[in-house]
């Protein structure tokens, strides 16, 4: 199965929802970034809560074969990253997501609320 990048950053803003990740959103970074094509950044009020948001991403993405490229923070739990590729993820704590304030380093972007 072959989607484009914009489809999977749906389809990971839409399993990220199903764990109740909280605010989340969709960051278009197309033509301001050569690092990926979309953000994904959403919260989990505990680290715990993080972990399950990114079991569920992670499950989602390889019942249709997609696997990470890379993932950072998993043990700890407080900012999870997910590299897709052309879309990458930040599950955060909501303290950490409140201190890092990515939406603020990429206020140029266009954002999709989920």
């Amino acid at each position: 199965m072959s989607i484009d990048s914009k489809e999977k950053a749906r389809i990971i803003a839409d399993s990220a929802s199903d764990k109740k990740a909280d605010d989340i959103i969709i960051m278009d970074l197309t033509g301001l970034s050569g690092i990926t094509d979309f953000f994904i950044v959403c919260s989990g009020s505990s680290n715990r809560r993080v972990k399950a948001i990114a079991d569920g991403i992670i499950d989602k993405l390889r019942d249709i074969k997609i696997k990470a490229w890379h993932v950072e923070g998993y043990e700890e739990s407080t900012w999870v990253l997910l590299d897709y590729g052309d879309v990458v993820v930040h599950v955060f704590e909501e303290e950490t997501r409140r201190f890092y304030d990515l939406e603020r380093l990429w206020g140029d972007a266009p954002v999709e609320r989920r």
